[in-house]
């Protein structure tokens, strides 16, 4: 079994953190690997697996909070564990306590995590088009502050996502991002445009006014072997497209 990948973000150096692709991992198929989705054919068991690796590849003994992703702008604030039957519908989470991981899992939306050390305070939010659109990741900046972050003391790291070459839209898809974010799109076929959810979401972030900023750069659709795709497995007609995981968690002083 190849070794579990931990991608890590210059920004978030001294904070416990990982962007996980689909190395390690239990999972066999064609979502093979360390996929820690739910939604595909074996009965969780691989899945749940999967996400222990994990937690022990970032911050072993760890606890594990995550929301019910549904696309939306909401951010909520947890303060211990969260099972599957107890998550609330959103797409971020935050917290202030130490020895809690919290994840968001992705399949070409871009994961971002969030710190703000001098506070304590940590965040993560799956950002996909609609999501940042609607405003979770400033949702997540505000849930933050909340419990005692600075906006200008956070940093954020984009993570894996799928990127412009490879985001192909049609106009319909543009339109609701007129007028001021035309510079997310280039030109592709007729009629179409390359979308750069990594961009759009960095706009979105820069102008919450974040402190510092980091996208990592990676192309999950391009990368097969190192990643899962929605848009690459819809597009090879296969049944399931895996998930990996991102994860920050604040290491216990206890």
């Amino acid at each position: 079994m190849p070794d579990v990948e931990v991608i890590s973000a210059k920004c978030l150096n001294g904070v416990a953190h990982g962007f996980l692709g689909r190395g390690g991992g239990v999972s066999e198929g064609t979502a093979s690997g360390l996929d820690v989705g739910f939604g595909g054919p074996d009965d969780g068991e691989a899945a749940a697996r999967n996400r222990q690796i994990a937690i022990d590849a970032v911050l072993p003994g760890a606890d594990l909070a995550m929301v019910e992703q549904i696309h939306s702008a909401k951010a909520v604030i947890v303060d211990g564990p969260v099972s599957s039957a107890q998550r609330q519908q959103a797409d971020a989470l935050v917290t202030d306590r130490a020895g809690l991981l919290l994840g968001i899992v992705t399949a070409d939306c871009a994961p971002v995590l969030f710190a703000d050390t001098e506070a304590g305070v940590i965040g993560a939010a799956h950002a996909g088009w609609r999501g940042a659109h609607g405003g979770v990741v400033e949702a997540a900046v505000e849930a933050m502050e909340r419990i005692g972050g600075d906006r200008k003391r956070i940093r954020a790291a984009i993570g894996p996502c799928i990127v412009q070459p490879s985001y192909e839209v049609d106009g319909d898809f543009r339109t609701q991002f007129e007028p001021g974010d035309s510079q997310f799109f280039a030109a592709g076929r007729a009629g179409r445009w390359q979308f750069d959810l990594s961009g759009y979401v960095h706009g979105r972030l820069q102008s919450a006014g974040i402190g510092e900023i980091e996208a990592v750069g990676l192309d999950t659709y391009a990368e097969p072997d190192r990643f899962f795709s929605f848009r690459r497995a819809t597009h090879r007609g296969e049944a399931n497209y895996g998930r990996q995981f991102s994860l920050i968690g604040m290491p216990s002083t206890g």
